[in-house]
């Protein structure tokens, strides 16, 4: 049976959880289940800490695990990652009061953070000297408070540090999101392998919508051009020959330009349709 470690809690664990619904796993469980069986796909499910996730995937226990790659970082454990999951976006800063304007203005200064392999880590890379306050959970007011000069923390938009009177120094020391590991080295498995197609087919459903429109056959090479879709689009006749239809996978991201374009060619009946899953 395959073993996968979630997190439990935090913001990764509802869009994780999400995620493994849409690609058919965990239909059922209680907030507080520390395991769940999925005995129709062969599965295991264990809820933990999302920092504790790497440690255990890096020692074999567990098989795979969804994480943040902040804390695969800060772990200091060495695993493999198979993908990134498209939630969780955020990124790892330096921020400070007025007085300190620049990361070099941080030598030997006291820097509180709750990721003290990753600050330690960037330290030694970045050739400064500073002592890090080591401590558990939100670090904005450790400054405030007395016991840092400075923090180090994982953003979002940055406006928790400011209400905090600190501003952000420098450039991000890591970019992070939801990854999906393994441990190092792993044999593939045709289970893993599985696992793998069915979220990586929750992405691609995510990203992309289909779109289907009736277009004159004579403009059909122009409009193709607009929607070549994965392969090629479907392209099928209709009663009146001198029209036919189409249907073609397009980024969400690009789908109200591609509906403008297409008009705009003489594609008519331009239709939109989400994806629930796909296998490409």
């Amino acid at each position: 049976m395959l073993k996968i470690a979630i997190p439990n809690k935090g913001l990764l664990a509802e869009p994780a959880q999400q995620m493994l619904r849409e690609a058919g796993y965990l239909k059922s469980h209680h907030p507080r289940d520390l395991e769940v069986q999925d005995p129709d796909n062969n599965v295991q499910f264990f809820f933990l800490r999302p920092r504790d996730i790497a440690v255990y995937v890096a020692a074999g226990t567990l098989d795979l695990g969804i994480t943040g790659k902040d804390m695969v970082a800060d772990s200091g454990v060495d695993v493999d990652e198979l993908m990134s999951l498209g939630f969780g976006n955020s990124t790892f800063r330096l921020a400070a009061p007025n007085n300190l304007s620049s990361v070099s203005s941080l030598e030997n200064k006291r820097i509180a953070t709750s990721y003290p392999g990753l600050l330690n880590a960037w330290l030694i890379s970045a050739g400064l000297k500073a002592f890090v306050v080591q401590l558990d959970g939100a670090v904005e007011n450790a400054v405030k408070l007395g016991v840092a000069d400075a923090v180090a923390d994982v953003v979002d938009t940055g406006t928790t540090m400011q209400q905090a009177g600190l501003k952000l120094l420098g450039e991000p020391i890591l970019t992070s999101e939801a990854i999906l590991i393994r441990r190092k080295s792993a044999s593939d498995s045709v289970a893993i392998e599985t696992f793998e197609r069915r979220i990586n087919s929750v992405i691609l459903a995510r990203d992309y919508v289909l779109v289907d429109y009736d277009i004159p056959s004579k403009l059909l090479d122009a409009a193709c051009l607009i929607t070549p879709g994965f392969e090629s689009p479907t392209i099928s006749a209709l009663k009146d020959s001198n029209w036919s239809a189409v249907r073609a996978m397009v980024p969400v991201s690009e789908v109200h330009q591609v509906m403008d374009s297409l008009y705009q060619a003489g594609a008519r009946g331009i239709l939109v349709t989400e994806i629930a899953a796909c296998r490409l």
